[in-house]
């Protein structure tokens, strides 16, 4: 997971960012989690927390995204299951796997392909820090990641 580098030293740098902004911040408030691959999805968001996911393939973030602690099936399935929502990794695989060199991604193999070969980062932070600051984690990591598919290429 080259691209997310010292994963400590990028939630020290997210420690500022919500300094900077004012709000009191517990350090045990925020961990996190590797999935390396192959990986097993999460069968449950922890209770009590809400998480901002990161999902990296050959040192390239793909897809950054975040779910509120009431987000079951979208911290544990949607992204792995092109037709699970309107927005998720899979369907974006599906669409643009030219993208990134790849080929032979159909809607019925890319769950698996992406459980072989994409290694999964989840971020959990404590309920009570508020939906604000899980949208400033989710805007902080994909302003620093870059991520591959993230938001809609008419808005680029």
């Amino acid at each position: 997971m080259k691209s997310l580098g010292d994963l400590t030293v990028l939630l020290d740098d997210f420690r500022k960012v919500v300094a900077l902004a004012g709000v009191s911040f517990p350090t045990t408030a925020l961990s996190f989690e590797t999935l390396p691959f192959p990986h097993k999805p999460p069968s449950a968001l922890p209770s009590g927390k809400m998480a901002v996911y990161v999902f990296v393939w050959n040192g390239r973030c793909l897809k950054v995204g975040k779910v509120g602690q009431k987000s079951q099936a979208r911290f544990t399935s949607q992204h792995y299951s092109p037709a699970s929502s309107n927005s998720n990794l899979a369907k974006s695989l599906v669409v643009g796997h030219g993208k990134l060199g790849l080929s032979g991604i159909t809607e019925s193999n890319v769950g698996a392909w992406i459980k072989a070969n994409v290694d999964r980062v989840n971020f959990l932070l404590n309920s009570e820090c508020g939906i604000p600051v899980l949208t400033l984690l989710e805007s902080f990591l994909q302003c620093r990641l870059n991520p591959v598919f993230e938001g809609f290429d008419s808005q680029r």
